[in-house]
């Protein structure tokens, strides 16, 4: 079972979670990587032609990280790895949609910010 401890983290049988602020804050972070890959190529920043695997790999490397997040946090009873479920969404639709035409492919990618600044908010809290 899990509670929340004076200081509002979750707890599991008297130790606190780490395991899901690690993975959550994991997640954030390959997601954080990849849009700031996706945003310097978009503007020109940056020429991914030759090492276009790289984007791919960061958003597989996210999409793990999230569902390994999501599982983690159902497995030790903790609710701050719920807040990322909704990035399922987004992250199936890039995948579904696809670069182009690259506004639906910034909006599709962006939806799923919020998400991750909550599981942020809520492991660091």
């Amino acid at each position: 079972m899990w509670h929340d401890d004076r200081e509002g983290h979750d707890v599991v049988e008297g130790g606190t979670v780490e395991l899901v602020r690690t993975l959550v804050t994991a997640a954030a972070g390959s997601y954080g990587a990849n849009c700031a890959l996706g945003t310097s190529a978009a503007l020109g920043w940056v020429d991914t032609s030759s090492f276009r695997w790289v984007h791919h790999a960061l958003y597989v490397s996210t999409s793990s990280l999230t569902a390994a997040a999501v599982v983690a946090g159902l497995w030790k009873g903790s609710t701050t790895a719920l807040a990322l479920v909704p990035t399922l969404v987004p992250l199936v639709l890039l995948q579904r949609h696809g670069a182009r035409p690259l506004p639906r492919h910034t909006r599709d990618a962006l939806a799923a910010a919020p998400c991750y600044a909550a599981g942020l908010a809520l492991a660091w809290r």
